[in-house]
């Protein structure tokens, strides 16, 4: 049995205990969160030591693992301290918003005897999973295209905005992870084309984005289009296309269940899209620590790496360069 110490109990935090609650081959030994009556709470309720300081807990012999799911200025700081300490980590993305502290991160932990996953869970959800699994047998030939679509039910609240990074660091990392899983390759460029439609007077004030979309291609010619919306009025929108030589794999969006109403207003009458990302990707969540699991007790690779976590953060920065040039630009991934 794998014994966690989870650091940051937010609603983040507090998923993830839950999820390895349900894991009978993890236990969550401790917690520590700033704010001591969250982190109490979750040690009353799950029978974790509850920590008053962070140091505490990587003191602790009897913890094998630290999840972090901390602020994100805090995450480069806490994998330094997990590895100094011998345990393995499990992190939340991003892992900074700056490539200079990831880099110095990086100095840090590379000789790391350790496991280190970055919680890219996009990766391990069943459809999107599925349609990798299904793109590697060869289902549909040679992948040509890719479409990736994330729409946000609504916009984040203001105080979130203003401290997440901006659009591209934020939302759109998943997905330039997503497109470097399917194409099995580092794309080598990027178009990117931002506006601000939603709420143009604060993405002014803070100078970001709340629409996008990106062009990427891979060094063969391979295409990947994805596209962002912080308001879909509809749902929480998640789609993955694929677009190879024999056909088209997709995975779409989930529903509360799946009935259809017909009458004499209106045809194919359903459920909304389930609301938000802690509901639509629950399994991805539960499946990426289960991964995490199997790597730590049977000594093997992690899927989603330190250096998995870095490059996606390099292509938002590259992003961000086209925007500023208003052209395609080069993407480099040197240390």
């Amino acid at each position: 049995m794998i014994t966690f110490g989870l650091i940051g109990c937010g609603r983040i935090g507090q998923m993830h205990a839950q999820i390895l609650m349900r894991d009978e081959r993890a236990n969550l030994g401790a917690v520590y969160d700033l704010n001591e009556q969250l982190a109490s709470e979750i040690s009353q309720k799950t029978g974790a030591t509850f920590c008053r300081s962070y140091e505490e807990l990587f003191d602790k012999n009897s913890v094998d693992a630290v999840l972090i799911s901390s602020a994100t200025a805090t995450h480069a700081g806490y994998i330094e301290k997990a590895v100094a300490s011998g345990k393995a980590v499990f992190c939340e993305k991003p892992i900074d918003l700056s490539l200079d502290r990831i880099r110095s991160c990086y100095k840090n932990i590379k000789s790391a005897k350790v496991p280190i996953q970055i919680g890219f869970n996009r990766r391990f959800d069943p459809g999107h999973s599925s349609i990798k699994e299904a793109l590697d047998s060869g289902q549909i030939g040679d992948l040509h295209q890719i479409i990736i679509t994330s729409r946000d039910p609504e916009m984040p609240s203001e105080e979130y905005y203003r401290t997440a990074g901006g659009l591209f660091r934020d939302m759109t990392i998943h997905d330039f992870d997503l497109a470097r899983f399917y194409l099995g390759d580092d794309p080598i460029e990027i178009y990117a084309s931002a506006q601000r439609k939603i709420d143009p007077v604060l993405m002014n004030e803070i100078k970001d984005y709340d629409t996008a979309m990106f062009i990427l291609c891979s060094s063969d010619g391979k295409q990947c289009l994805i596209n962002n919306s912080r308001t879909a009025v509809y749902g929480y929108d998640q789609r993955v296309e694929l677009l190879g030589s024999k056909g088209m794999l997709q995975s779409g969006n989930i529903k509360s269940n799946q009935m259809k109403y017909y009458s004499g207003s209106g045809t194919e009458i359903s459920k909304p899209y389930l609301y938000f990302f802690v509901e639509r990707y629950q399994d991805a969540f539960a499946a990426q620590l289960v991964s995490f699991i199997d790597a730590v007790e049977r000594g093997e690779p992690i899927e989603v790496s330190f250096e998995d976590g870095y490059k996606a953060l390099v292509i938002a920065e590259a992003a961000y360069s086209s925007i500023k040039e208003g052209m395609k630009v080069p993407i480099d991934y040197s240390w």
